[in-house]
C-alpha cells in the first residue's frame, strides 16, 4: 500500500489569539504563532497532504465535537489513514510523522503520549474511526490517554506507541521544555526564555542569553525522547 496516496495529516491548532485566551501562558501569542508555523512546516516536509483546522474552521460546541468533526471531514475527502497533531509539542519531528505513515500503511494504529496524560499524535485508520465513540472520549482530562488507548486496542489489530513528549499548556511546561532543550531552534528557545523573564518566573533571568543557546546548554541533561529515529 502506498501511504503517500492514502494518508493525510490533520493539524488541529487554533489561532494564536485563541490559544492565548485558552492557555495559561501570558503574552504567548508570538510563541503560539511560531509553534503553528513550525508544526505546519514539519508536516509539509513529509510530502503528505496537510489540512490545518484552526478555530475558524472547526465545527461543534465542545472540543470533542470539533476534533471529531475535523477528522471526519478529512476522511470524507477519500483518505484511508489520518495522522492528527496539534501545534504545542516542540519536540515533534517530521520523522515521527513519516514513521506513523509507514505504520498506518501496514494496517497499524499509532499514538504519541503526552506527559500530561493526553496525546500529541494519533494515527488512525478510517475503518477504526467511530464518530459517536470517539466524540464521547474524556477529552481534555488526565485519563484521556488511558481511555483512548483502551478504545484503540479494541478497534485496531495493533497499537504502536511513540515516545512520550512534553506539550505546552502553561508556564510550568515552558520550564520543562528548557530542561530538554536539545533539538529546539534558537528562535523558539529565545521566545520561551523571553516569556519566562517577562513573567518573572525564570530564576536565572539575569543570565546572558548566549549561555542559553543550543551550543551552551550546560544545564541540559538531554531528553531520551528527542533522539527517536
Amino acid at each position: 500500500m502506498n501511504s503517500q496516496g492514502t494518508t493525510a495529516i490533520l493539524v488541529f491548532a487554533n489561532s494564536a489569539k485563541e490559544d492565548l485566551a485558552n492557555k495559561s501562558i501570558p503574552k504567548g501569542e508570538q510563541l503560539f504563532d511560531v509553534l503553528t508555523k513550525t508544526t505546519l512546516k514539519k508536516a509539509k516536509n513529509t510530502g503528505l497532504p496537510v489540512f490545518h483546522f484552526s478555530d475558524k474552521d472547526q465545527v461543534g460546541a465542545t472540543f470533542g465535537e470539533r476534533f471529531t468533526n475535523a477528522i471526519a471531514t478529512v476522511f470524507d475527502k477519500g483518505f484511508s489513514n489520518l495522522i492528527t497533531i496539534g501545534n504545542d509539542t516542540p519536540h515533534l519531528k517530521t520523522q515521527h510523522l513519516k514513521h506513523t505513515a509507514n505504520q498506518l500503511a501496514l494496517g497499524k494504529t499509532v499514538i504519541g503520549p503526552s506527559i500530561d496524560g493526553g496525546f500529541y499524535l494519533l494515527g488512525l485508520q478510517k475503518s477504526n474511526f467511530e464518530v459517536a465513540e470517539f466524540q464521547n472520549l474524556p477529552w481534555q482530562r488526565f485519563s484521556l490517554y488511558h481511555q483512548i488507548s483502551l478504545w484503540l486496542q479494541e478497534e485496531s489489530s495493533e497499537l504502536i506507541k511513540l515516545p512520550v513528549l512534553q506539550d505546552l499548556d502553561n508556564e510550568r511546561d515552558l520550564h520543562s521544555i528548557l530542561s530538554f532543550s536539545f533539538g529546539l531552534s534558537s528562535t523558539l528557545l529565545l521566545l520561551i526564555i523571553g516569556l519566562l523573564i517577562r513573567n518573572r518566573s525564570l530564576f536565572y533571568a539575569k543570565q546572558n542569553f548566549s549561555t542559553l543557546l543550543p551550543n551552551s546548554f550546560l544545564y541540559n541533561k538531554g531528553s531520551p525522547v528527542v533522539s527517536f529515529i
